[in-house]
């Protein structure tokens, strides 16, 4: 059931700034409302008010619209012209297609000395014998019925036979009541059974309903049930495709009982659409397997290209980025081994080729393209394990023990250290100062002593010569 709610009526006024208590016009049609309520209190300035093709079954809370000039009700479940009194200023009522048939109700509206144009076409009370007659002259301030204007010539014909007419209105209101009474307890009927079909629809895990799971069914009746199942399998779809086939197929009386239960069968079926659409909530994306190993994934579906410099160490990710897109929609993470963008929650991760320094990426974007740039360092350079290539062990064998030298088995286990880049060194490093010269000696050198040093030979009346070393020579 709908009904007529404030936010309703805001929505229903842009023409007047959401404002309604100065609202002179509401259109309130196709809404399926079902009661008229509020538009009294809220809305006093309306003159014109439409509330055509919904389920109104009555005409209520409209009393105090003083200024209330045009009414449509056209289409909805009206059975009596009633509660209109204190529309002062009514000019015309449109009741087209209705349920009226307490024809004797029209003459409610003598009170509206403004009402100029009535439709009740398509009403049961349009069928009766004398109708047009008993109408024109029980509303002498009518100028049009029906959308045919009244002459004064029908006007007096009128009069002259109210009496006569208005009696063979009564006898047909009464026999219109009584059929009135005869489709009201159908319908009440129909409306039972259809909620026990509803109940008997609702099968069990074999078609039928348990209600005493004590009960037990012979095993021939059991076998005799599931060969029949087994033997016409009922199919879902072709049941309900035969119920909607039956529905609207089957011929009923066209009353307020049967419009509403046309009105709740499509409702349901909208419903059940509805439900069928519904997206099931997505599982998680799987950006890292368990086993550690990243994927690549790119949801937003955007192009993009990933360079290596190698005049700057860096590895380069440009990124298609939506043009017009705002940047506060963007988020990036940028790892070790792999570089993830959100992107309106959308993910696009990539695997880099090489491990690059998060802390030293940047992002950054065109103004005029949209792109997003990642310029990544490569992580190479930083700490590094300088591998060193082993050298052959020099023989010297103890005169006595015939083994290695304790000095060459202590350079043996010597573990390898890790050297740091010079260049990146921040703070001077007062190792190295003075560089160590470490001479090469072959083993016939190093059993060799050296030669004594030359001496200089001086001689009286000669000066002093230096002679040329020859350390290092053979004879």
């Amino acid at each position: 059931m709908v009904y007529i709610t404030e936010d309703l009526i805001r929505r229903r006024a842009e023409h007047n700034e959401c404002e309604i208590f100065s609202l002179e016009e509401v259109s309130l049609h196709q809404q399926a409302i079902e009661r008229i309520e509020h538009l009294d209190r809220w809305c006093k300035e309306l003159r014109i008010l439409y509330l055509q093709n919904n389920l109104i079954p009555r005409i209520e809370n409209v009393g105090r619209l003083k200024k209330l000039e045009y009414l449509n009700l056209a289409l909805n479940n009206i059975e009596v012209i009633e509660n209109l009194e204190g529309c002062e200023s009514l000019q015309k009522l449109d009741l087209t297609v209705n349920f009226v048939g307490r024809l004797s109700s029209v003459e409610s509206l003598r009170h509206n000395i403004h009402l100029r144009e009535l439709f009740l076409v398509g009403n049961p009370c349009t069928q009766f014998e004398g109708y047009r007659q008993f109408v024109v002259a029980a509303l002498p301030q009518l100028k049009s019925l029906d959308g045919t204007e009244i002459s004064r010539s029908e006007r007096i014909r009128a009069s002259q036979g109210l009496e006569e007419a208005r009696r063979r209105v009564a006898e047909q209101e009464q026999e219109y009541l009584r059929r009135r009474a005869e489709e009201k307890e159908e319908a009440r009927r129909k409306e039972a059974g259809v909620e026990e079909e509803k109940k008997e629809r609702k099968p069990g895990f074999d078609g039928r309903w348990y209600t005493d799971i004590n009960n037990t069914v012979p095993e021939s009746e059991k076998n005799k049930e599931n060969q029949e199942l087994n033997e016409n399998p009922k199919n879902p779809e072709e049941d309900e495709e035969q119920r909607e086939h039956e529905f609207w197929h089957t011929p009923c009386s066209f009353t307020p009982e049967s419009r509403l239960e046309a009105h709740r069968h499509l409702e349901e079926k909208r419903r059940a659409k509805e439900k069928g659409k519904e997206k099931k909530p997505k599982a998680p994306r799987t950006l890292i397997t368990a086993d550690g190993r990243v994927l690549n994934i790119n949801e937003p579906k955007l192009d993009f290209c990933l360079t290596e410099d190698e005049e700057n160490n860096t590895i380069i990710l440009d990124l298609e980025v939506y043009r017009h897109m705002d940047t506060s929609l963007i988020d990036v993470d940028v790892q070790l081994s792999y570089a993830r963008v959100s992107i309106k929650g959308k993910i696009f991760q990539v695997v880099l080729p090489a491990e690059v320094k998060p802390d030293s990426s940047t992002a950054q974007r065109s103004q005029t393209t949209g792109h997003l740039l990642l310029t990544m360092p490569r992580a190479e350079g930083e700490i590094k394990v300088t591998k060193t290539v082993p050298r052959p062990p020099r023989v010297r064998q103890n005169r006595r023990s015939g083994g290695l030298s304790e000095d060459d088995q202590r350079k043996n286990n010597v573990p390898e250290r890790l050297e740091v880049d010079p260049s990146k060194r921040t703070a001077v490093d007062l190792a190295n100062i003075v560089p160590r010269q470490i001479a090469k000696e072959g083993p016939m050198e190093a059993s060799r002593p050296d030669p004594p040093a030359a001496e200089d030979h001086f001689s009286e009346g000669h000066t002093a010569e230096h002679l040329p070393s020859r350390r290092g020579s053979h004879p």
